[in-house]
């Protein structure tokens, strides 16, 4: 098996699914202790694909399967586990096989677990490190949460413009082993100061007597150690790079960022916001690793909120009472109102909020931004209310349930439609602005939330548009 790269396949060339060929393998192998095989074993798969199958594991089988691996092996391995994963695990080691681990890390994987431990674990875990990698931990540790300082490694290839190619082909045979690229080499100067970037194809194509400052065109694009990570996703995502220099204040190269650590903050912060549209506290831990109780408590405060909130709309209720009493008919109405409203209002919701995400609108848009969901609002409620005034037109001619005012009713339900719709459609794209403008995460406004809001307020749309058009028939 090709680096454990190939799943194996049967004689009739069908894949089959890894994790159903190797794990009872592997946990035979645990019960048996045929360590020997079972190194054998392990050597053919990949970290990606055995960190799959440890996953799965009890905490004493995988320290059996650390313990079996060569150091080297056993950290990048260790690397490609979920974070619950790795707190597991390091309570199942020994102080001496965590110090291996924690050493052979990279800095950057190495600061994310730190991060997310608890200060007195990570404490015991500092003091487990050489002093250079502990150097180096504290260093990435020491720039504020969820900024690219915690996400960069210190490991990459600096090389200066007055060097050849030959000089920095042997840099590279002499260092780049601890690098975590090679694709992009950076240059600095004396100082360290980043002054551009070349690319290793354009090093390898270039004749060695070559000079680096004759390959350099002085552009570069770089990320700041206080920068945000959402900054870095954003940078990626713009310039599609596998990795980007990050600087100091001054300008001086620090470290590097690299595609594999922004993708995964990609995936937490879409994770995040697909928690928040749906109601609810984004969740610190996958949802099997969460505790139930953690997870109750994230859920029961929106839905509290909520709640309260759908309280309002009982009293709206009530306000119309009156009318209610006179015109039972307009009572089968409200469900359909309002779940009207509610929908467009998320709709508008989900679609600002992905847009603020992934930067195609700016607050600065909401003039655009108002104008397009005004049209689209009107169009919509113009479509569901058509849909509707033709259903009450149709069971009028079959039925009496509607009376002589069915014609009236008809036009009541295509108008609040409208004004429903259009309110939904435009609370739901401006409330995101507005957070965001104030500084807060857009993704607040969640789909629950706007359908919460529009709810109290299509009733009173509802019933004031009734209020009008019936007054005199059947109010």
């Amino acid at each position: 098996m090709a680096e454990g790269t190939d799943a194996p396949k049967d004689h009739e060339g069908t894949t089959i699914m890894l994790g159903q060929l190797i794990q009872p393998e592997l946990q035979t192998l645990i019960r048996e202790k045929n360590f020997a095989e079972l190194r054998e074993t392990l050597r053919e798969l990949s970290p990606p694909d055995l960190a799959e199958l440890l996953a799965d594991l009890d905490p004493t089988d995988m320290a059996v399967v650390f313990r079996v691996l060569p150091r080297q092996s056993a950290a990048e391995l260790y690397e490609h586990l979920p974070l619950e994963i790795q707190e597991t695990l390091l309570r199942a080691l020994a102080s001496e096989e965590v110090a291996n681990l924690l050493n052979d890390m990279a800095p950057d994987d190495r600061t994310a677990l730190l991060e997310e431990l608890p200060g007195d674990v990570t404490r015991q875990l500092l003091a487990l490190l050489s002093p250079s990698e502990l150097s180096v931990a504290k260093s990435l540790l020491g720039y504020p949460e969820e900024s690219v300082g915690r996400l960069m490694t210190p490991d990459y290839l600096a090389i200066h413009e007055g060097w050849t190619v030959r000089e920095v082909l042997e840099h590279i045979r002499a260092r780049g082993r601890d690098s975590e690229t090679l694709n992009v080499l950076f240059v600095v100067d004396e100082k360290g100061t980043l002054i551009d970037e070349i690319r290793l194809r354009d090093v390898l194509l270039s004749p060695e007597g070559r000079k680096v400052a004759d390959l350099m065109d002085r552009r570069y694009v770089a990320l700041s150690a206080t920068d945000d990570q959402e900054t870095a996703v954003a940078a990626f995502r713009k310039y599609d790079r596998f990795a980007l220099p990050v600087t100091d204040t001054q300008g001086v190269l620090v470290g590097i960022v690299t595609a594999d650590d922004v993708l995964d903050v990609a995936e937490e912060e879409a994770t995040e916001d697909i928690q928040k549209l749906g109601g609810l506290e984004a969740l610190d831990l996958g949802y099997m690793a969460t505790p139930l109780a953690v997870l109750v408590r994230k859920r029961a405060g929106w839905l509290v909120l909520l709640f309260l909130g759908e309280l309002l709309t009982a009293t709206a209720m009530g306000y119309f009472e009156d009318e209610i009493s006179r015109a039972v008919v307009l009572a089968l109405f409200v469900p359909l109102i309002i779940s009207s409203g509610g929908n467009s209002g998320s709709q508008a919701a989900s679609l600002i909020i992905r847009a603020l995400a992934l930067g195609e609108v700016q607050p600065a848009d909401f003039g655009r931004i108002l104008r397009r969901e005004l049209v689209s609002g009107f169009s919509l409620g113009a479509i569901l209310g058509a849909i509707g005034f033709l259903r009450i037109a149709l069971w009028s001619v079959f039925t009496d349930l509607y009376g002589p005012h069915w014609l009236l009713i008809g036009l009541t339900i295509w108008l609040t439609l409208v004004g429903v719709v259009l309110w939904g459609t435009v609370a739901g794209s401006m409330l995101p602005i507005a957070l965001k403008r104030l500084g807060t995460d857009p993704a607040h406004s969640s789909a629950p939330f706007v359908a919460t809001l529009v709810d109290v307020t299509g009733i009173v749309i509802y019933f004031s548009v009734a209020a009008l058009l019936l007054r005199g028939t059947l109010l």
